[in-house]
This record gives C-alpha cells, sequence and structure tokens, in this order.
C-alpha cells in the first residue's frame, strides 16, 4: 500500500506520512505511559523543575569532561537548542575549578550560505552561540583549547577526523525539532529513488556529517525561535553531525522542556523508540537501534493532545 503524501509539505517525506494508528496511539500517552517505555538501552526521564531540568542537562558536560586526561581526552558534543544549560556549564566550570585542557566539544550544527558555513560573527551563528553563552565565560585559567573545540564547516574533513582522533564522546546531547530530528538531521525530499518510500534505516545510519536541505517545517520553527518568525532570514541548508558519529558517541541524551517540539512529537518519538519502530521519515526514531539513549522531559513542558479551541 501507497505511502501517504505529508499534510504538510507534499513533496517531502514527514511523521504525517505514518500510519494513523501509530500516531493516534502516541497522542494517548500519559507520563505513566513515557516512562513504562523505558527498556534496556533506552531510558526515559521526567524533571519536575526547570532549575532541575537545566542543572541535570548541565551536568552531563562537567561529568564527561572530569574523566579526560592527558592519556584519554573525552568530549561531549552539544546544540544549540536548548541552551539554556550553557551558561550553568561555565559558571560550575569555574567554581570546581575545573581544568578543561584535556576536554573537547563538537558543535552539532552550523548555517549554510553562499557556498560556505556562516560566519561566526553572524548573529544566528550556532559556533557564536556556543562561545557566547559558554566558552567565553569560562575563567582563562580552565579554557578549553580552540584545538579541542571542533565546529562543523563546509570542508567537513576536520570536523569528521575530530571524530576518528581518539577523542571519546561520552555524550551526545540534542533536542528534538518539529521534523522530529536530532541536530539537522532531517527527513529527506520525496523525489528520486524516494519518491514511494523514505531512506531505509540502514542506509540513514550511513549518513556521516553532511550539508542538509532543511525540510520547510524546520525553516518554519527556526524562524519562530531565532527570528520573530521572519522565515526569509532562515537559512534553507545547514551542515550537520550525521548518524555515523552519533554512534560513535557512548550515550545519546535527549532534551524536551516543551519549547521545541509539542506535545504530540514528545510522545510520538518515545513510542516508536520504546517499541523499536524505526522510519526515517521520523529520523529521531532510528536513535532505536543505538544502545544507550535517554530522554529526559520537563513535566510542565509536556502538555496534553486533546483537540480545543483557545
Amino acid at each position: 500500500m501507497a505511502r501517504k503524501l505529508s499534510m504538510l509539505a507534499p513533496d517531502w517525506w514527514d511523521f504525517t506520512t505514518l500510519d494513523d494508528e501509530l500516531l493516534n496511539d502516541a497522542a494517548k500517552l500519559t507520563k505513566e505511559d513515557m516512562i513504562a517505555l523505558s527498556r534496556d538501552g533506552f531510558r526515559v526521564v521526567f524533571y519536575d523543575t526547570l532549575e532541575d531540568f537545566y542543572l541535570a542537562e548541565a551536568l552531563e558536560y562537567i561529568t564527561a569532561w572530569k574523566q579526560a586526561t592527558a592519556d584519554q581526552p573525552v568530549g561531549i558534543c552539544g546544540p544549540i537548542g536548548p541552551t539554556e544549560q550553557l551558561p550553568l556549564v561555565a559558571r560550575l566550570v569555574n567554581e570546581l575549578e575545573l581544568d578543561l585542557s584535556y576536554a573537547h566539544f563538537w558543535g552539532m550544527d552550523e548555517w549554510y550560505v553562499n557556498g560556505k558555513e556562516i560566519d561566526a560573527s553572524h548573529p544566528i551563528s550556532f559556533e557564536k552561540a556556543d562561545k557566547d553563552l559558554l566558552f567565553n565565560r569560562i575563567n582563562k585559567k580552565f579554557k578549553m583549547p580552540e584545538t579541542n573545540m571542533h565546529f562543523p564547516k563546509a570542508d567537513t574533513s576536520n570536523y569528521i577526523k575530530a571524530w576518528d582522533s581518539g577523542v571519546r564522546c561520552a555524550v551526545m546531547q540534542g533536542g528534538q525539532g518539529d521534523t522530529k530530528h536530532w541536530a539537522f538531521n532531517d527527513p529527506v525530499k520525496r523525489e528520486g529513488k524516494y519518491k514511494d518510500a523514505p531512506p531505509s534505516p540502514e542506509e540513514f545510519r550511513k549518513l556521516g556529517t553532511r550539508l542538509v536541505d532543511l525540510h520547510p517545517i524546520t525553516c518554519m520553527q527556526n524562524a519562530r525561535t531565532s527570528a520573530g518568525g521572519v522565515v526569509t532570514g532562515i537559512p534553507m541548508q545547514a551542515i550537520t553531525v550525521g548518524p555515523v558519529e552519533t554512534w560513535k558517541s557512548e550515550k545519546v541524551s535527549i532534551w524536551q522542556a516543551g519549547t521545541h517540539d509539542n506535545p504530540f512529537g514528545q510522545r510520538l518519538t518515545a513510542l516508536m523508540i520504546g517499541k523499536k519502530i524505526m522510519d526515517s521519515s521520523v529520523p529521531m526514531s532510528l536513535l532505536a537501534d543505538h544502545p544507550n539513549v535517554q530522554f529526559n522531559y520537563y513535566t510542565g513542558g509536556l502538555g496534553v493532545c486533546g483537540t480545543e479551541m483557545h
């Protein structure tokens, strides 16, 4: 039976092309149902306050970086979205006097405009955000060497090499977008060999750090969160860390405070990962095959999926 056309962008794959029964089952999930989806390799955790939520997220940086030594450097791959944890990380590093000489950091993404990565001085640059919110706030006595910071560029070779340089990535953090992506691993266009079906999970898993076309939903979301809704100010392409690098991370930790994806989306990916239902129209679902995934939720941001006028 042919897959449905997307309700949101008919020339693309996305979650609206899934079977209605699965979508309806996701909408019905309660907090308790979601916790019960935990299994070996997948854990669902809730935090009752935003303070606890963002502190726990910040502590993942500290826990990873504390393990770093000259002989065994350790890093973390981090997102821009959420960002509230980043100033907390800087404060913790300074208060704990944590020497970051052997710690590493990989940025997840960067915008791509006019044939190259966006300049790090641009207001919406992800590299700029990481440095302004985190690294530039760390006391110079404890600072991470610039050579240990790895940001995606149009020429991805150095970034990819950093993943194969002997540095252990203890954790990859992420948020979840409206397209149910981590990083900018969006669903693909519905064209060519993918006109009738999206890439298989096995095909999608082979994708490394690369230039991607952004799903229209992703452009809309980033316009809402970063540009006051001015979609024309948001690039349509980006460089993003791929599944190949993601599977080199010992743990994937996804943080959902309810400010990015909606109540339905927060439920759908948990259900698909918990039940090991993998479909690249919901890229996040492919994490069902990663050996160590944790979904972190703010209870107050979970919301409900009831239909009513407001």
